[in-house]
């Protein structure tokens, strides 16, 4: 079975998450759709690292067309080409340079016992929150591009977010367009 082929979500309803990027990661990889592997994009030019494990949900399109982009809160990173499955609590809107709005939905792994009592983003620290956001702050600075940081919304509206895109992704309707 290709990454094509999982479903966003699993047999009892947790999300599907492709981690691409490893916490605490330098190296940027991506999945490469043609050739059916991760491959490295790049070094961070900055010295920071990826607070959490970051890819994406198999199976939707987000407002830009690709699929929905995951970040699952873990004590440990997983690897490249790790298939995690996450219980979402909410999700994150940035801007990039051109003022396009993303979203990123925030996660935790669904069978976790340290995790289990968190439902929403607003059962995240604040600090653990404020240190996702100054990562995107500032991860691309060295490289010339400008992000910035729009906000938290709870896991109700991260729920909302993943249905647009699961539809999206099975060619039911277009996904929305993002706004503020």
């Amino acid at each position: 079975m290709g990454v094509n082929e999982i479903p966003a979500l699993s047999a009892d309803g947790n999300v599907n998450v492709f981690v691409e990027i490893p916490k605490d990661s330098q190296n940027k990889y991506e999945y490469d759709e043609n050739l059916g592997m991760i491959v490295l994009d790049r070094t961070l030019h900055s010295s920071v690292h990826y607070p959490t494990d970051y890819g994406f949900v198999p199976g939707t399109h987000g407002a830009d067309g690709e699929p929905l982009d995951a970040m699952v809160l873990v004590d440990n990173s997983t690897f490249p080409g790790c298939l995690l499955q996450a219980r979402i609590v909410g999700v994150l809107t940035i801007r990039s340079t051109g003022g396009r709005p993303e979203r990123k939905v925030l996660g935790v792994p669904a069978r976790e016992p340290r995790l289990a009592e968190y439902e929403d983003v607003s059962d995240v620290p604040e600090h653990q929150l404020r240190e996702i956001e100054h990562f995107f702050e500032v991860f691309k600075d060295l490289e010339g591009s400008e992000i910035g940081v729009v906000g938290w919304e709870g896991a109700q509206r991260a729920e909302a977010l993943l249905e647009e895109a699961i539809r999206a992704g099975e060619g039911e309707e277009a996904p929305a367009k993002d706004c503020p």
